[in-house]
């Protein structure tokens, strides 16, 4: 077996390549292309219930998990969701916040991978396979843009924008990273890097506390093109100032922090969890 390069922190290392797992761990995702490693899709969502067939519509067959994180719901939000997905997994959210959903949604998961989407219809579920592509040939975190070539949004306002901007600029002034979409909730990450994110916020600030604890771990961080839709019924429990102040928070907080301890590459395992054919 060859040994594999790997830099880490400037520094180069040596590991065998890992096996290649038996061809029955393999799920057909396209006619040129199969995956080893399970995915599991957390969908946060509170009165939903008209939105999540939009959103259930553009999910792939070929998902291994659908964890559906209930902020108690006065509508027929689970009711739905189990008529279009008679074996996805029911979480109900204890406490309150998309941060704090996220967080049960991902204690819940069983897949090698996890993707992060929004209930509402915004997102189009179509794009996993450009999450798990970038996951499987060498990501450790892969983030949404909606401002990466080929994204867009028909929501984003320029209030929202200019805010989103300024603060993607700020992290990056801090912390070293090249994002273009800071406050973006579109994101896919190895689940052996749920100890590395660490989530312990409960707003819609955790998508920036996500970014920069991947970066302050030292994971390989990559973006990929996104196209954000208008919330397709109902309204948004986002407030731009608010949220704005939030988000800000917690990138002065994190710059306080001690920072993470770098990332180990896990050792060699039988069945690859990157394995793609």
């Amino acid at each position: 077996m060859s040994p594999e390069m790997i830099r880490h922190n400037g520094k180069t290392h040596v590991a065998p390549l890992r096996s290649m797992p038996p061809i029955e761990r393999f799920t057909p995702i396209t006619p040129h292309l199969a995956i080893a490693p399970t995915v599991s899709v957390v969908v946060p969502a509170m009165n939903e219930a008209e939105n999540l067939p939009h959103l259930f519509a553009t999910l792939p067959q070929w998902i291994d998990e659908i964890v559906l994180v209930d902020g108690n719901s006065v509508d027929d939000t689970v009711g739905v969701a189990r008529r279009l997905r008679p074996n996805l997994k029911i979480v109900t959210q204890t406490g309150k916040g998309k941060g704090d959903a996220l967080a049960a949604g991902f204690a819940a998961c069983t897949g090698d991978i996890i993707v992060m989407i929004d209930a509402d219809g915004s997102m189009d579920g179509r794009e996993i396979i450009s999450f798990v592509g970038a996951l499987v040939t060498g990501a450790d975190f892969v983030k949404g843009s909606r401002y990466a070539p080929g994204g867009g949004s028909d929501d984003l306002t320029v209030s929202r924008s200019i805010g989103n901007k300024a603060l993607t600029a700020l992290v990056n002034l801090m912390y070293g990273t090249r994002y273009s979409d800071l406050c973006y909730g579109y994101n896919a990450f190895w689940s052996r890097h749920l100890d590395v994110l660490d989530l312990d916020c409960d707003g819609f600030e955790v998508e920036t506390l996500m970014n920069v604890r991947a970066a302050k771990g030292g994971l390989k961080i990559h973006e990929v093109p996104s196209h954000e839709r208008c919330r397709i019924h109902g309204e948004s429990n986002l407030r731009a100032v608010r949220d704005g102040f939030r988000v800000l928070k917690t990138i002065l907080r994190e710059w306080r922090r001690q920072p993470a301890p770098p990332f180990a590459e896990p050792a060699p395992r039988p069945a690859a969890d990157r394995g793609v054919a």
